[in-house]
């Protein structure tokens, strides 16, 4: 959505640089990170391919910054200042910075604007990328873009001439049509779209909200419209840019300001966001950040549900930033009384002699499913899960309730 409506806590942000913008000049003198997006999208930082997740606002409670860490957070949203970036160095997090956009009504006051930024920034070692302005095309109810392509267009030039080393991020609305969208790829590295599904059934009007109640406009209401929407940027960005996925951390409830009702708040349950997070993951995405924490209180559940599936994202990020595996195993569905429509959605990946296979069931409707052609791997395994399989020598035999994940680690 678009976030200056809501926003009243500072976020902060990362940003990761392209190849494209890296010349051979380049010296390795610098205090900054080399930042580039790979041929599968995946940000390298170093030289290294690092899986992101990041943070629009920190937790509310004590010590957020180490909060954000321990959780296996690696980037957060600062403001546009010296201190913000030292603090996410000290605790080592990247940062992204939001720059906005060179009006054309206002253009020498705001080119200068945005320069004294990137002066002041660019060269801070915890910058990773920028971003200009936040869901440029959507105005709620409405079909003309807030700022036009061309305006995003010649921001990220007058951008790239000052500092060429860092890229450009670009978060788009959910909707509008992949065409329009791609007219404002020039103007980025790093593409993105938010959604959150999680929405009560009768909540009242409110703004990003279709008269349906609902933030998506796909035919897909469930949570799983989320594989559908990476798809859809993918398709936005093409291969040469990095695909990121904004998720819900908030309740929609929470960010109406007056009137309330308690009835209405609805956070995403651990089991939620673990699908979410993953099914991105099934379809491709590069990195995940999660917005909308200053207006969940302290002693929500959230953060400590968005915690636990964050770390499991942690301690897979070898295999989250390598390339997909080569291995595609069968599937064959038992029946449960149900038809299937999406069914499992999984995807394998490698890194040293193992190899994970991810598998989130995209149905409303439980799903019994046989993963067959294991005949190399002599050990099967479900990870962050206090369960047994049934297991022989080829297969793997599992139940899967609706917007269930697994993941297995084949050895």
């Amino acid at each position: 959505m678009h976030r200056r409506t809501f926003l009243k806590a500072a976020f902060s942000v990362t940003c990761f640089g392209s190849s494209r913008l890296l010349g051979a000049q380049f010296k390795q003198t610098h205090k900054f990170k080399t930042v580039r997006i790979a041929t599968d999208g995946m940000v390298t930082i170093d030289g290294r391919p690092e899986f992101i997740q990041g943070l629009y606002m920190l937790p509310n409670g004590p010590d957020p910054w180490r909060r954000a860490r321990e959780a296996g957070f690696n980037l957060v949203h600062v403001g546009a200042s010296s201190e913000d970036l030292a603090k996410a160095q000290e605790h080592g997090l990247y940062a992204w910075v939001s720059l906005g956009s060179i009006s054309k009504n206002k253009q020498a006051e705001s080119q200068e604007n945005v320069r004294k930024i990137l002066t002041l920034l660019k060269e801070e070692p915890a910058l990773l990328f920028w971003e200009t302005e936040d869901e440029p095309t959507f105005v709620w109810k409405k079909t003309e873009a807030r700022v036009p392509a061309d305006e995003i267009i010649e921001t990220a030039r007058f951008i790239r001439s000052i500092d060429p080393f860092h890229p450009i991020y670009l978060n788009h609305s959910p909707t509008n049509l992949v065409s329009t969208l791609q007219e404002y790829n020039p103007g980025s590295e790093i593409v993105a779209t938010d959604i959150y599904p999680v929405i009560p059934s009768g909540i009242r009007e409110m703004y990003a909200l279709w008269p349906d109640g609902r933030q998506g406009d796909l035919l897909n209401p469930y949570i799983s419209q989320v594989g559908q929407y990476v798809d859809k940027m993918r398709q936005v960005a093409g291969p040469a840019r990095a695909v990121f996925m904004v998720l819900q951390a908030f309740a929609w409830e929470n960010l109406r300001e007056k009137d309330r009702d308690s009835k209405m708040i609805l956070y995403p349950t651990r089991q939620q966001l673990r699908f979410m997070a993953w099914q991105a993951v099934v379809h491709g995405v590069n990195g995940l950040l999660w917005w909308g924490l200053s207006y969940t209180p302290a002693d929500s559940s959230l953060w400590n549900d968005l915690e636990s599936v964050t770390q499991e994202l942690k301690q897979l990020e070898n295999y989250l930033s390598a390339q997909k595996s080569a291995f595609l195993p069968k599937i064959v569905y038992h029946d449960t009384g149900h038809s299937i429509d999406r069914g499992i959605e999984y995807t394998t990946r490698s890194a040293g002699k193992g190899v994970i296979l991810i598998a989130v069931n995209a149905d409303p409707n439980p799903v019994d499913v046989v993963f067959e052609g294991l005949e190399t791997f002599q050990r099967r395994e479900v990870l962050f899960a206090s369960r047994s399989i049934k297991n022989d020598r080829k297969t793997i035999r599992d139940f899967f309730a609706p917007f269930d994940t697994r993941i297995y680690r084949l050895s």
